[in-house]
């Protein structure tokens, strides 16, 4: 019960003291809950392939927050290497606290001429990188009494799309995968919960959006708003850093009962 009840006035930030990993965050949704749990005092491993990137992105986040935060460019198809991830956090930090699971890949294909190498590396990285973050965290995490697992699944966890076999299939995976790491840890002091966001402006989207507003001749504004207003009621896109707040508050006291839950973040997508 002390561990939980650090607080701002003892601590200096709701998190200090603790060591978050963000898979797949030198930009976008990674980047945005990287910066949102540094502020909140953790110390942060970024992780991502283009190392000139990462190595900017954490110069970055440190400036910006005032917390320590490094870059580790594992491949996450390699296990070897996410154990080394782990092995050098560990040195710097001692230990990882919390785990965010945020690394994605996809394509777009048709479920017939989708790519063998193109599937396997999808299971990789969206799936089997998260199981191996998970397990390679929960020895330290039940050895102390806390830690925080998130998952970041999606809209798509829920629902079906064309062309997008790999990324519906990934994305609802995660949410089984919560679910039983929550259940397994549930007396452990450790939580394990999914974010599911909707639409949000990460650049690989607004390419897309932009690519149909060229297949149709309009602009890219109307292209984006004839986008987020098809699936957002609110008519809007999901800020990234409101999806870096859900993830704040996931290891936060207030969440300490929550837990094998799934937080949609989606402009009310899902009541459609």
């Amino acid at each position: 019960m002390a561990d939980e009840a650090m607080n701002d006035e003892a601590t200096g930030g709701m998190l200090a003291g603790r060591c978050a990993l963000v898979t797949g965050s030198t930009g976008g949704i990674g980047y945005a809950v990287g910066k949102n749990l540094a502020a909140a005092g953790a110390s942060v491993v970024l992780n991502g392939l283009d190392i000139a990137a990462g190595t900017n992105a954490a110069r970055q986040l440190s400036s910006d927050t005032g917390s320590t935060a490094i870059f580790d460019d594992a491949d996450l198809t390699d296990v070897a290497a996410i154990e080394r991830m782990f092995e050098n956090a560990a040195a710097r930090f001692g230990k990882i606290d919390i785990i965010v699971n945020n690394a994605v890949v996809r394509h777009f294909s048709a479920v017939e001429d989708f790519k063998t190498e193109d599937w396997n590396r999808s299971l990789a990285v969206n799936v089997s990188a998260a199981f191996h973050c998970i397990r390679l965290a929960v020895p330290a995490m039940r050895a102390q009494g806390w830690g925080r697992i998130i998952n970041m699944s999606s809209i798509f966890g829920v629902r079906g799309a064309e062309n997008r076999i790999d990324y519906v299939t990934t994305k609802t995976a995660l949410l089984g995968m919560t679910r039983a790491i929550a259940i397994e840890t549930a007396r452990t002091g450790i939580t394990c919960n999914a974010i599911a966001p909707g639409a949000v402006p990460t650049q690989p989207l607004l390419s897309r959006i932009g690519e149909l507003a060229a297949n149709e001749g309009i602009s890219a504004a109307e292209s984006e708003h004839r986008y987020v207003a098809a699936r957002h009621p609110t008519e809007r896109f999901v800020e990234p850093d409101n999806v870096g707040a859900v993830a704040v508050f996931l290891c936060s006291p207030a969440a300490r009962d929550i837990t094998g839950a799934t937080f949609p973040i989606d402009g009310g997508w899902q009541a459609r």
